[in-house]
């Protein structure tokens, strides 16, 4: 009976119902009048439409299997460890470097689009590291071994890679003057937003959603189809589009590129791996780093392979993404 208890606890707070059923349980409707309330009313929204996608999926014979077990496995395993392991990084980050800040941007309207542009930033970086120094891949590269696109693929992450994102994003935040509140506040939103951009094409065939003919939003509110671009392994999309909401800073540093439909995105990460192992998803990029150093040809070459961009190679022959797509683009030149 315990197992059956806790198996339905967690069914619960994946679907994010309980601050519902305790509301309604409690009869105060009127808690759902409040900023707390209406957050809790929204949090269900992603889960339930995880579980809709995958029952469309179903429904058209593209279930993509072996990316919702490995991703569900992945779940399992991350929630196994959270029981045994708290790190709070957010609110060390907040407690340590809020005396710091130089001065206190509340939750006002306001003051939400400069926490935003901020807040997009801090991400960009800690984004950008990641895909750029190779400790920090073995972090993140668990969220790119997917080979189809689902909204399961937003679980798929290391148990570490929370902390080091928080880390950064959350010490970036509270020195540019962003209040706690504001801080969770975006943070709510651009989770449950940057959860939605995972969104696949069994739900959403075009993942530009129809806003490139706005204006505005075309150009700086990030898709699913700019977020299915980052997640591809096609030359001329790796390492690219590193925003999550507001695509601003892709633009400022040239790194924003549109889904070209006569190039079809290839998922996954360019090593060949088996996608469905779990070992090798989750601690395939930790073996591989751990080999190259230990076949290190110097004590420089060790120290440097943790800090250099995946592909790096002491000999100089790199093959990292920056020389990979250059390649590609040099090549198209010339062919044309």
């Amino acid at each position: 009976m315990e197992i059956l208890e806790t198996l339905y606890k967690e069914i619960l707070g994946f679907l994010g119902v309980n601050g519902i059923i305790k509301i309604v349980s409690s009869g105060d409707y009127s808690a759902f009048s409040t900023l707390d309330g209406i957050l809790t009313a929204l949090r269900p929204m992603i889960p339930l439409l995880l579980v809709f996608e995958f029952g469309l999926g179903i429904a058209q014979k593209n279930p993509q299997t072996k990316v919702y077990r490995t991703n569900f496995i992945i779940y399992v395993f991350n929630r196994f460890i959270s029981r045994y392991i708290s790190l709070g990084v957010t609110g060390w980050m907040i407690a340590t470097l809020q005396p710091y800040a130089p001065f206190n941007a509340p939750l006002k309207w306001y003051w939400l689009l400069y926490g935003y542009v901020v807040w997009e930033f801090a991400h960009f970086i800690y984004h950008f590291l990641g895909h750029k120094v190779r400790l920090f891949w073995c972090l993140h590269a668990t969220h790119h071994t997917p080979e189809d696109m689902n909204l399961s693929v937003a679980h798929a992450h290391f148990f570490l890679e929370a902390p080091y994102a928080d880390a950064i994003r959350t010490s970036i935040c509270i020195l540019a003057g962003l209040d706690p509140k504001l801080l969770f506040f975006i943070m709510f939103i651009d989770g449950t937003y940057g959860t939605f951009i995972h969104v696949g094409e069994n739900l959403f065939k075009d993942g530009t959603l129809g806003l490139q003919k706005i204006p505005f939003f075309g150009k700086y509110i990030l898709t699913p189809s700019d977020h299915r671009v980052h997640h591809a392994r096609n030359p001329l999309y790796m390492d690219t589009n590193y925003c999550n909401f507001l695509n601003i800073w892709d633009r400022v540093f040239g790194t924003y590129q549109v889904e070209r439909k006569d190039i079809p995105i290839e998922y996954g990460i360019t090593r060949k791996i088996d996608s469905g192992n779990f070992m090798e998803t989750y601690f395939g990029e930790i073996w591989e780093l751990l080999k190259d150093m230990s076949s290190a040809p110097s004590i420089k070459a060790f120290l440097l392979y943790p800090i250099m961009p995946p592909g790096w190679s002491p000999d100089g022959n790199h093959r990292t993404s920056t020389v990979v797509r250059q390649e590609y683009l040099d090549g198209k030149e010339a062919v044309a």
